[in-house]
């Protein structure tokens, strides 16, 4: 069982930035592709932002191409999340996940095997 680790999130007024962290086990860095959901009130979980574990790919859900950026800090095990110019549509609890699916499932929530515990984002207008 890996266990992540966020950190970042907070309160923040429309057009701000943020920047999420997820610390990953070394083992699952290494191997596994790491994804962002989020977690609105009365929507599912969604697919937010994944990288392959080889930070070769990225790949982004539409509304947030531009703005959200997902990276790797090989040195520090960690991915991140730098979102900016946030909406009122990013309101929610943010969760990194791990996936040792194929590219193609990469941003199907049901291949992620880890989670960490999630994290508050709130956007004010």
């Amino acid at each position: 069982q890996a266990r992540l680790v966020q950190s970042g999130g907070g309160l923040v007024q429309t057009g701000g930035s943020l920047r999420l962290s997820c610390v990953v086990p070394e083992r699952t860095f290494s191997t596994y592709h790491m994804g962002w959901f989020r977690l609105a009130p009365g929507k599912e979980r969604e697919f937010v932002a994944a990288i392959t574990y080889t930070g070769g790919s990225s790949y982004y859900k539409d509304s947030v191409k531009g703005r959200f950026t997902i990276s790797t800090d090989t040195a520090k095990f960690t991915v991140y999340l730098q979102m900016n110019s946030l909406n009122a549509e990013a309101t929610a609890v943010y969760y990194c996940g791990a996936s040792l699916t194929n590219i193609s499932s990469i941003r199907h929530l049901k291949t992620y095997a880890y989670w960490g515990p999630g994290t508050q984002v709130t956007v004010s207008s």
